[in-house]
């Protein structure tokens, strides 16, 4: 990750999966990032270096949609709509893609995945 920020680290990492990936994510921030965690997919407990998050500056934080009202829910999409669907259409904000396997690949692209060794999505294409 830090070589995709030229070294300077993450501003902002979204955290869907939790579990070892805590402390990556920990590492992988810049100088007063955030960490947003919004699932656990790889668990809710982890061993963490407290002193890079001090020295770091960072703000670790965490919300779900689940809970949350339809009229939360549609505030929010509109204010991502407004706010960040610019960025995404400039090119400034874009998936960290790991790895593209074609379709034929799935099982092989599902095993790297369990591996726990990306960072970053795995795609599946049609050749």
């Amino acid at each position: 990750m830090l070589s995709a920020t030229e070294g300077k680290g993450a501003d902002v990492i979204l955290d869907m999966v939790g579990g070892a990936y805590i402390q990556r994510n920990i590492d992988c921030a810049a100088v007063e990032g955030r960490i947003v965690f919004i699932a656990f997919q790889g668990g809710a407990k982890a061993e963490v270096d407290f002193r890079k998050i001090m020295m770091r500056r960072l703000t670790l934080t965490g919300t779900t949609l689940r809970p949350q009202s339809i009229a939360a829910k549609t505030r929010l999409a509109a204010a991502l709509h407004e706010t960040l669907w610019p960025w995404v259409e400039k090119g400034l904000i874009r998936p960290q893609i790991f790895r593209v396997f074609p379709l034929a690949e799935a099982a092989a692209a599902h095993a790297l995945l369990e591996s726990g060794e990306p960072i970053g999505k795995i795609v599946l294409g049609l050749e």
